[in-house]
């Protein structure tokens, strides 16, 4: 076959067919420089067809193998639309190759033998009946383009003509150009016809429906105007309420269910009529209903430095809870809406910042916040809300927080979850599970709603004072922070740098020139207060700016310094003591460590040693688990006797006691085991106890040291007292980078792991032998403390599993981690 060579043009993202004369915009330069060489060398031209229209210089693979051979008749440029050519498009050709590419691309083709079938005249008929109709369904009819097709001689041709007239899909249009059987492009255009011919009517029923819905609501709209005019009349105004009301449904931004439910209580309210006994009924629950955000929220301000910033700005330390709201937001500004919100379970004694730290989240992300207290709640209705089948029903206090709130992803303060109630009238703490369940409490429903409401961007915050009155499954559907009381350290820097500032300006003396020194305040830190929190250490610092701010009314002028000395006059005596080190080493005197809510302390341990029958006696208010504690070390001295240099039939002769000085205050524990068994052997050896010397740490028969809880509070006590040396667990050795840096630096740490160890650094070495009862043998030798066995390396089975166990009193406390 005899190939061509000619100019090419490349269309991208449309299919032209031959047998009709059209205009091609041009907006490539090499296409204009080939439409002009056309044009100059007599109009001869081949149109071809990119698969990829984004592709910029095509070679011979991407262009699609059948073109079209045409003539340019003119090129022309128009201002807004660019430059268009006007070609006649004449057959299909087959293309064979891209030759040049500069200036324009020129290629070679050679003819293509169409397949001469005969031509249905009734496939022809019906293929341009079906274009009629669709013409006439699009409101598009021309009768131009009528007669053009029916005066198509074959079924190609006039599927060519039908082709150019449809939007058909790209991949459609290419093989329909590729195609050379005509009946059969006839045929595969008419199939498409109609598909389009039913879409075109389905689209002008919609259509007429919409304009007679259109008619209906103008008509609608003109007998309300009617009847307001009648209402008006007769003297009732109630058509505007309602009018208003419809108007709040649709700008309220319900979902479509909860829409229909609106209108539906609207349209009995319209027939009912002012007077009507349910009409108040049905009016306070739409205005409920549309006073509700259901679709307004704040913009979160996920700024990570910015919220770090606040939060430190409001509160000192609680770092656990800063760093959780950082990881919330930080995820949050990853995944976005995607991500539900936190529920998150503050535990602590009363005063350590629980709520206020809350409503600091709110400000540092940019939520509104809104607090309910749930302390004494005993009805669920309380959180469910009344059914309106009840005479002054209204929602629950969640539906109305939101409510106040005025937006969805509001900060919601659960404050006391842990004093809820139960009675008759239900459990709250029940109701609250479905609150609190990130995988149920986007469609909660309230009993007065009836309606589910999208809890699921809302951050809950509940504070509690102890876990133990939660119930297990609403405790298990929160993420629990535990926020334990203040050290000395932590109480300092919030009363230097928040509450006094506070209570300047809440006595109006805000702009005084006024400071207390440190000094005291350590003093009312250790002898005026005694908690966990800070609000004792807020009210005394009020105390002192109210004798300040007397002054200042008195006209005396500032600046004003306060000073420890000055703090008998503001505050009177001193309410409260501290534990301090011995004044001499002592035999059977230990000092060992015990933390509390609020904070740590020293324990003194003393063992009296007596003639007697083996009898023990333990004093100071003791728990259970002191008690064993002291068990176990009597009989840790008693099986290793003949090691520590003692008879073991001594221990049947003495009567031992075991006193904890403050006998008022409970105590219990395991953390003081190796400090009462070192004051056992230091009464059995006559050794005396380095003054300058703490311990803390659970003992087991064979002697070893195991972990304790509260390293942090103890040491600070420790340091307070005037202790140099600390022994400690081994395994709270990882602890220790966690201390304060002027505890690491002035107190030395000694990790220990068994009692021997112990001894060797708590014991001074004895002038005089070991306790003996008169009439004895003499004792043998003492002699330096050899190694003592325990055991195995394995930790041995304890009564108690759970090493988090801690004892609830009221003052003193010790416990595990």
């Amino acid at each position: 076959m005899i190939q061509k060579h000619i100019p090419v043009i490349p269309l991208r993202g449309g299919v032209v067919f031959p047998g009709i004369t059209t205009t091609i915009s041009i907006g490539r330069r090499r296409s204009l420089a080939a439409a002009q060489a056309a044009l100059e060398q007599g109009g001869d031209l081949l149109i071809l067809v990119q698969y990829n229209a984004e592709l910029e210089e095509p070679d011979t693979e991407d262009l699609v193998p059948v073109g079209i051979r045409a003539t340019v008749r003119d090129v022309l440029r128009a201002p807004h639309v660019g430059v268009q050519m006007l070609v006649d498009l004449h057959r299909r050709v087959q293309f064979t190759r891209l030759e040049d590419s500069d200036p324009y691309l020129t290629g070679s083709y050679t003819e293509l033998l169409e397949k001469t079938d005969d031509n249905p005249p009734l496939l022809m008929a019906e293929a341009i009946a079906y274009l009629e109709q669709y013409a006439e369904a699009l409101g598009e009819a021309n009768q131009q383009v009528i007669a053009n097709t029916r005066n198509k001689d074959t079924a190609g041709q006039l599927a060519d003509y039908v082709s150019g007239l449809l939007n058909l899909p790209f991949e459609m249009e290419v093989e329909l150009l590729q195609n050379l059987h005509g009946v059969n492009r006839l045929e595969k255009v008419l199939g498409y016809l109609k598909k389009e011919l039913r879409i075109a009517e389905i689209r002008s029923k919609i259509q007429e429906d919409a304009r007679a819905g259109a008619d209906k609501m103008q008509r609608d709209f003109m007998l309300r105007e009617q009847m307001k005019v009648i209402r008006k009349e007769l003297g009732e105004e109630g058509e505007d309420l309602v009018e208003t009301l419809r108007k709040k449904i649709v700008e309220s931004g319900m979902p479509p269910e909860v829409q229909e439910r609106a209108e539906g209580e609207l349209k009995r309210l319209e027939y009912q009529g002012p007077q009507s006994a349910e009409a108040s009924v049905i009016r306070t629950y739409l205005e409920w209903m549309t006073e509700l955000p259901w679709n307004a929220m704040t913009e979160d301000n996920l700024d990570i430095h910015h919220v770090r910033e606040v939060l430190d700005e409001d509160h000192h330390g609680l770092e656990d809870v800063k760093d959780r709201i950082v990881e919330y937001v930080a995820v949050r500004k990853l995944a976005g809406n995607k991500m539900k919100g936190a529920i998150i379970n503050l535990n602590g004694p009363p005063g350590v910042g629980k709520t206020s730290i809350a409503t600091s989240v709110a400000r540092a992300i940019g939520r509104k916040v809104v607090r309910i207290s749930l302390g004494g709640v005993r009805d669920e209705a309380e959180i469910r809300g009344h059914r309106r089948t009840y005479i002054g029903a209204i929602p629950g206090r969640l539906i109305r927080a939101l409510r106040d709130a005025g937006t969805r992803n509001p900060v919601i303060v659960l404050d006391e979850i842990d004093k809820v109630g139960a009675d008759w009238r239900g459990d709250p703490a029940s109701a609250l599970l479905e609150v609190l369940d990130p995988e149920q409490n986007h469609s909660f429903t309230d009993h007065y709603l009836e309606a589910p409401f999208d809890l699921s961007q809302v951050i809950f915050i509940t504070t509690s004072n102890q876990l133990s009155t939660i119930p297990a499954p609403l405790l298990d559907r929160m993420e629990t922070i535990t926020m334990p009381g203040y050290i000395e350290d932590d109480k300092l820097a919030i009363a230097t740098n928040f509450l006094l500032k506070k209570q300047l300006e809440g006595h109006g003396i805000g702009d005084l020139e006024a400071t207390i020194e440190k000094e005291a305040l350590i003093t009312i830190i250790r002898h005026y207060t005694r908690e966990a929190g800070v609000r004792q250490l807020e009210r005394n610092i009020g105390s002192v700016v109210r004798k300040l701010a007397v002054k200042v009314a008195g006209g005396t002028a500032g600046p004003f310094t306060v000073t420890a000395v000055d703090l008998a006059e503001f505050l009177g005596p001193e309410k409260f003591t501290y534990g301090t080190a011995e004044e001499q080493d002592e035999i059977g005197v230990v000092t060992g460590l015990a933390v509390s809510s609020f904070g740590g302390n020293i324990l003194p341990i003393e063992v009296s040693l007596s003639e007697g029958n083996g009898r023990i006696t333990l004093t100071g208010s003791l728990g259970d688990v002191m008690r064993e504690s002291a068990q176990a070390a009597l009989t840790y001295a008693r099986a290793n006797a003949r090691a520590l240099g003692l008879p073991p039939t001594l221990f049947d002769k003495v009567n031992i006691h075991i006193h904890v000085p403050d006998g008022a205050t409970p105590k219990d524990g395991p953390s003081a085991g190796i400090s009462m068994a070192t004051a056992v052997i230091s009464a059995f050896t006559q050794r005396p106890v380095r003054k300058d010397v703490a311990m803390t740490g659970e003992v087991t028969l064979r002697g070893k040291v195991l972990a304790i809880g509260g390293l942090k509070e103890k040491t600070i006590a420790a340091h307070r007292a005037g202790i140099t040396t600390v022994l400690l667990p081994k395994d709270n050795a990882k602890d220790i980078p966690e201390l304060p840096d002027r505890i690491r630096a002035d107190l030395t740490l000694i990790p220990v792991q068994s009692l021997d160890e112990v001894l060797k650094v708590a014991l001074l070495p004895g002038d005089s032998h070991p306790f003996t009862v008169e009439g004895d043998a003499e004792p043998e030798k003492s002699a330096p403390l050899p190694p003592v066995t325990n055991g195995g390396a394995e930790r041995p089975i304890r009564a108690n599993p759970h090493p988090t166990a801690f004892n609830r009193i009221p003052r003193v406390q010790e416990r595990r981690p």
